[in-house]
């Protein structure tokens, strides 16, 4: 599987599990998960779907195990910042450090992500292109 597959496919799994988030808290009527909601749907579709247009775009990116790396690490933040964010918001303070943890490992994935935008053109070395002649 290559990193743009990874990510479009956990993009989608995310924001079902937003929509439901947020479905229950309008049947409910109890917006104490905004927070957590907001989160889930911000870093697990939104930038994982970025991260997909992405890797796509750049073939020889998509196959390497750091790109699959830098979008498992930012999967699991997102699910353990979510998590903790929700239990902070439902009154469970202990959760910070769990916050704050999980906060750092995106960070991490997000500095893997800016090493692949920011560093130089030539090291993306896309594959044998095809020669293609014009059509007589």
């Amino acid at each position: 599987m290559h990193a743009s597959s990874l990510s479009f496919r956990l993009a989608v799994l995310f924001v079902i599990a937003g929509m439901a988030m947020g479905i229950g808290m309008a049947m409910t009527q109890n917006h104490a998960l905004m927070p957590a909601h907001a989160h889930l749907n911000l870093l697990g579709w939104v930038s994982l779907f970025l991260f997909g247009i992405y890797y796509e775009r750049r073939p020889a990116l998509d196959t390497s195990r750091l790109a699959m790396f830098q979008v498992v690490l930012w999967s699991v933040g997102t699910v353990v910042l979510t998590m903790a964010v929700a239990a902070i918001h439902l009154g469970y303070h202990a959760a910070d450090p769990v916050a704050g943890l999980a906060s750092v490992l995106v960070l991490a994935a997000m500095m893997i992500f800016a090493y692949f935008v920011f560093r130089p053109a030539r090291d993306f070395a896309p594959g044998p292109a095809a020669h293609l002649t014009p059509a007589e």
